[in-house]
């Protein structure tokens, strides 16, 4: 019975540590995602100032083009009408007020040019990011499909490591594995060692003879005087089957 225990003791540890490992991979393995998250977020926050930037642009250069179009047509009937003035007066206000449309239309294709331009120089930009944020996805599709299969796999050798430890506990007295419990939640790893030549295999430190002598005899379940960590005589190594 002694050596049963100690076996389903080691089979429990070795589950334990296997379980600690998998918890961890399930539970970080979505942080791997987080970087490329916060990329997309980054651009798709670009993205909306771009577009913010290219519907003014487009107002300006609607506005521009419509208003460069109504001078333009008002320029042109003031020059039918010029042919038609009687007196020098009003041909010459015509006149002013034709060389101030003219000027003002000037100014404004140079307006309409640098928008057009600017227009260019957004559109760009925003190709550029929506390419970035098309790769991104790419990557970030792949990599979620290559994470979930990671993390079912996972789950499902948690799924078995939880039966073989339930099965391992059944064998085990509730007071030993009360005790095991304990220490686990306590000490850094392993909870369970072997003790060679009177050497405890956890904290390498000589345990007393008595002590050594009761752990030789293999009657019951002892700790070691020093870390308190569960020990077995190193001649009573118990041999694990490796349950899958």
């Amino acid at each position: 019975m002694y050596q049963k225990q100690i076996e389903q003791l080691v089979v429990l540890q070795t589950v334990d540590d296997e379980i600690k490992i998998l918890e961890a991979e399930v539970r970080e393995a979505p942080l791997e995602l987080t970087a490329l998250e916060a990329k997309v977020a980054q651009l798709r926050e670009r993205q909306g100032q771009v577009q913010e930037r290219l519907d003014i642009l487009k107002v300006q250069q609607k506005r521009l083009e419509g208003e460069i179009e109504d001078d333009g047509h008002k320029i042109k009937k003031s020059k039918n009408k010029l042919m038609a003035v009687g007196n020098s007066k009003e041909y010459h206000a015509m006149m002013r007020e034709m060389d101030s449309m003219e000027k003002l239309n000037r100014l404004r294709e140079e307006e309409r040019i640098a928008v057009m331009e600017e227009l260019e120089r957004q559109n760009a930009a925003m190709q550029e990011i929506n390419t970035e944020i098309e790769g991104l996805m790419e990557g970030y599709d792949a990599k979620k499909a290559t994470l979930d299969e990671r993390i079912g796999k996972a789950q499902g050798r948690l799924d078995s490591l939880g039966k073989r430890r339930a099965k391992a506990g059944k064998v085990v007295p509730p007071p030993i594995l009360g005790r095991y419990e304990f220490i686990r939640s306590r000490i850094e790893q392993p909870v369970i060692v072997p003790v060679s030549e009177g050497i405890c295999g956890g904290c390498h430190i000589k345990i007393p003879p008595q002590a050594y002598n009761e752990l030789q005899k293999g009657k019951q379940i002892l700790g070691c005087p020093n870390c308190q960590r569960i020990v077995y005589w190193v001649e009573h190594t118990p041999q694990i089957s490796d349950e899958k």
